[in-house]
């Protein structure tokens, strides 16, 4: 069982800042008109005695992508649905998304036993895998658009997921997690102090040897990884981060220099590796002066693992699916807009805090060469943290702007950004935007 102290370090997660302490039990409902989080069971092996949660939003694409989101320790599948944008960035791009939760009694995933890091050996990777298989036996999943992304313990389940199963999972963005086979443990303890402590040194070859042998023989292509971690990290050190790169530029091919290195905002360090465009085998995101409760930039993992290159076309089928199914209705359409842009805006509240998701569409028929964004934000809100834009002043009239990598938004080409706020009761969205002077239409 994991140490007290250590379950209570875990529990630091990006999401324990976003206060999801108390959450509904969610059943498994009929059909319903909207989408909502539903309990499968009986989805295949499960060792580990793992539940299975699955978000399919109300229009799917004809080849939707499956996107796994893996809980920190003390969390739920229930609490990353509530607390993170990935279900909403779903219902803007039509994928699928499973959220396995653990129920024993630390709710850490096991990332340290023998039989978690050896293919099909047992424990939690074999439930996760047969939750996916699940899915794609009653869903047209495209089956190179598997992904897993999770946070703390989640972001070490990621890890294990890839290196055990590259054939399944094509990519993967860990949040503050640690190598494949660091944690690893023959006592049975589920906590691996030295690999927390950032103890731990390989060289890449010897990190990269640790997943290729989990899966012996096999010579298909491997994950593409995106990697975050705080400088600050009192949970999962630092160090983790460069074992993490040294071990997934390795099992791609590749050296240790970076193919490319930007900022993507204030105080974050953003490294390529084997190619300098948006998805690279490896892309790192080093973030200063940040702990183990680091921002979870959904937009920016979907944009990695390129789900957000789909358009939702398909009405969301029930599952499994009607023999036959009912004449699909064409979808409604959408009226032309007033401006030069629309914007679309998505808020997840809880206690005193929220997230908003951004979406920026030029409507016009020319380029946007730089912009900036104008808005007032509900009385009461406080931005704290923002990315792909910079944001002033915090509160009131605020003007987000564009960094050095976005500045430009083609003739019907959109940006996503967002940020992170502090708020006192008001939850709500700005009644307008402008962008460079113009109003947008807002959806």
């Amino acid at each position: 069982m994991l140490p007290r102290r250590g379950r209570r370090r875990l529990f630091g997660a990006a999401l324990v800042a976003a206060g999801l302490a108390a959450l509904a039990t969610v059943t498994a409902p009929g059909p319903a008109a909207a989408a909502a989080l539903t309990e499968v069971t009986n989805f295949g092996a499960n060792p580990s005695n793992l539940r299975m949660y699955l978000y399919v939003p109300e229009t799917v694409a004809a080849r939707p992508g499956l996107l796994v989101v893996n809980h920190y320790c003390t969390g739920t599948g229930p609490a990353m649905y509530s607390g993170t944008q990935f279900a909403a960035l779903a219902d803007r791009y039509g994928y699928l998304v499973v959220y396995p939760s653990v129920t024993r009694s630390s709710q850490c995933f096991d990332v340290s036993s023998p039989q978690a890091l050896r293919r099909d050996g047992g424990s939690d990777p074999v439930g996760i895998t047969s939750m996916v298989d699940h899915v794609r036996q009653r869903y047209p999943v495209d089956p190179n658009r598997i992904f897993a992304t999770g946070v703390s313990s989640g972001a070490m389940m990621t890890n294990v997921l890839l290196g055990l199963y590259p054939d399944v999972f094509s990519a993967g963005a860990a949040f503050a997690g640690v190598p494949f086979g660091c944690f690893a443990t023959t006592t049975g303890s589920e906590w691996n102090s030295e690999c927390a402590n950032g103890q731990v040194v390989k060289t890449p070859q010897q990190w990269g040897d640790l997943v290729r042998n989990a899966y012996p023989g096999y010579s298909g292509r491997r994950p593409r990884m995106q990697l975050w971690h705080g400088t600050n990290d009192e949970t999962l050190r630092y160090p983790n981060f460069t074992e993490e790169i040294k071990q997934w530029t390795d099992v791609n091919g590749l050296g240790q220099t970076p193919a490319y290195t930007d900022s993507p905002q204030a105080g974050y360090t953003r490294t390529r590796y084997g190619g300098t465009g948006g998805t690279a085998p490896v892309e790192a995101i080093s973030m200063q002066g940040v702990p183990h409760n680091l921002p979870v930039d959904a937009a920016q993992a979907v944009r990695f693992f390129g789900l957000d290159t789909t358009t939702p076309t398909t009405p969301r089928p029930t599952s499994p699916p009607p023999a036959s199914p009912p004449p699909t209705p064409p979808p409604p359409s959408t009226p032309p807009p007033s401006g030069g842009c629309r914007v679309a805006y998505g808020v997840n509240a809880w206690n005193t805090g929220l997230t908003a998701s951004v979406t920026i569409t030029n409507t016009s028929a020319t380029a946007v060469n730089g912009w900036s964004l104008a808005f007032t934000l509900p009385a009461g809100q406080s931005v704290t943290n923002g990315w792909n834009a910079t944001y002033a002043p915090a509160s009131g009239a605020v003007t987000a702007r564009n960094v050095s990598y976005n500045g430009t938004i083609a003739p019907n080409g959109s940006v996503s950004i967002g940020f992170q706020a502090t708020h006192t009761g008001n939850t709500g969205r700005p009644a307008s935007f402008t962008l460079n002077g113009t109003p947008c239409t807002v959806t």
